[in-house]
């Protein structure tokens, strides 16, 4: 539906978002060192051995001995880092790019890191709650960067941001306009996907884990709701 491009958000706690630059360089070396796409067998075995497998992780099946390679509990963190394909990746990390940095000054670097591990966790285990039998394994980090998108409308739902709508039009418009229409696609695509191959319920899971967390996990004195550079939310103390 849309990609984010850009947004006029300049850091005000951190000088640089070393953390999520360094979620963008891991995620973008591991899809080019171990999952390069030449030797299919080797993304299967990737996918299986580190991929988040519903039926695994609650413990209803066992992965046979060949592609076992971390306990099921931890796999709901390295599926975060695998991905389907180049488009997966790439529309991951713009999100990651754009929206990122703001939760990170937000948070600071520590938490943030947690934040992100979190809503990832949380995305995981939603989607092993919505399809428990199933034997697919969850890759992307897409449930982490959805609650980075509810993270930043929690934060700063009137920052205009640069967006492609259908990856076609370029839009700069308050975010809550196109981050509220995504959220409502993830929403309705979750309540009638059944058991589509996109993980919707990944998605919402961790998007309302990420909107609860910036609730908590800020830093003291950055408020919520801000809509005008001062810190004041529609004429009312920050909250």
């Amino acid at each position: 539906m849309l990609l984010p491009i850009n947004d006029d958000n300049p850091l005000e706690g951190i000088t640089h978002a070393y953390v999520t630059w360094a979620l963008i360089a891991v995620n973008i070396a591991i899809f080019v060192l171990v999952q390069h796409g030449y030797r299919p067998e080797i993304d299967i075995a990737t996918a299986f051995g580190y991929g988040a497998i519903p039926a695994v992780v609650n413990h209803a099946a066992v992965l046979p001995a060949e592609y076992a390679r971390l306990p099921a509990e931890l796999t709901l963190i390295s599926y975060m880092f695998l991905h389907g394909g180049w488009l997966h990746l790439a529309g991951n990390m713009a999100f990651l790019w754009v929206f990122g940095d703001n939760v990170e000054d937000a948070f600071g670097h520590a938490r943030y890191l947690v934040f992100y591990l979190a809503c990832g966790v949380a995305g995981g285990l939603a989607h092993a709650m919505a399809v428990p039998d199933s034997a697919s394994p969850l890759v992307g980090a897409s449930a982490a960067i959805s609650g980075l998108v509810g993270a930043y409308l929690m934060l700063h739902p009137n920052v205009r941001i640069w967006v492609l709508m259908f990856l076609r039009i370029p839009l700069r418009v308050p975010a809550i306009w196109p981050l509220g229409a995504w959220i409502g696609f993830q929403l309705w695509s979750a309540l009638r996907a059944g058991e589509a191959d996109t993980a919707w319920w990944a998605h919402v899971g961790g998007l309302v884990t990420g909107a609860v967390l910036a609730v908590f996990l800020r830093r003291p004195g950055v408020p919520l709701w801000v809509t005008t550079r001062d810190g004041t939310p529609d004429g009312h103390p920050p909250i």
